[in-house]
């Protein structure tokens, strides 16, 4: 698709919270708050002509690296949520992107994205094919407090669980959707822990790609003073996957 006569590098997208996206108390779920901020970076690279159409052409797709997201309170059902997206650095096969979501106007979750061009049909990252100098970006305007990292995985946590990848697991690009490790991790949390909206900051690692049929485990650990909470996901001897959970105050 051509650049939209509408691009802007800065875009702001409304949505609606419904019913299907909350948990029983009525507020967004932490794996939708994500799909929320991932549709509003596809629709600002639909708008600026590098989406996964457009780079289909080359067999090029955007995959996610790394997400940290802080969350200062979660929307609920019915509140309309604005999300703004930007990018920060934008290099040959790499895209650093920010994403904040506001309610009323008020600032509620900020998210740092890196992601990187992935080649679809050779399975490795290459540079972008497509031209992206109408970008303007915005090294120094960052929506989170702290960027993300390479989160330090202990080796001999616990396994709590073993998973075989099916059909709805994969997305478009034919593997894994990032959405659903943070979900088969959180899976294992105290739900209560959820409820409570205690998470404060999550950070998560893409590391190896899974596919079809693949099988996994996943490993917890939690910090001493119960305020970090660790899991990984690997698939034989290789880790693929890893999330650091950040809590608002120590488990009781």
């Amino acid at each position: 698709m051509p650049i939209s006569p509408n691009f802007t590098s800065v875009l702001s997208k409304d949505w609606e919270i419904n019913f299907t996206q909350c948990t029983p108390t009525g507020f967004l779920k932490y794996t939708d708050l994500c799909n929320i901020l991932q549709l509003t970076a596809a629709a600002h690279s639909e708008v600026g002509g590098i989406s996964f159409y457009d780079m289909q052409e080359f067999h090029q797709a955007w995959v996610l690296s790394r997400m940290r997201v802080e969350v200062h309170a979660l929307p609920k059902w019915q509140d309309v949520v604005t999300v703004k997206t930007w990018i920060n650095s934008l290099e040959n096969s790499r895209s650093v992107r920010a994403l904040e979501m506001y309610v009323n106007g008020k600032k509620i979750v900020g998210c740092e994205t890196y992601w990187a061009v992935f080649n679809t049909q050779a399975r490795r990252p290459e540079a972008l094919a497509l031209p992206y100098e109408h970008f303007e970006l915005f090294p120094e305007k960052r929506a989170t407090e702290e960027g993300f990292s390479k989160i330090n995985i202990n080796h001999e946590k616990e396994a709590v669980f073993e998973k075989t990848v099916y059909l709805s697991d994969l997305d478009i690009v034919n593997h894994v959707n990032n959405v659903k490790y943070l979900e088969w991790c959180l899976d294992h949390v105290d739900p209560k822990r959820i409820m409570k909206q205690e998470v404060k900051s999550f950070e998560m690692n893409f590391m190896k790609e899974l596919s079809l049929k693949d099988k996994v485990v996943i490993h917890e650990s939690e910090d001493d003073d119960h305020t970090t909470a660790t899991f990984s996901i690997t698939k034989g001897e290789k880790t693929c996957f890893a999330l650091e959970l950040h809590w608002k105050q120590k488990y009781s």
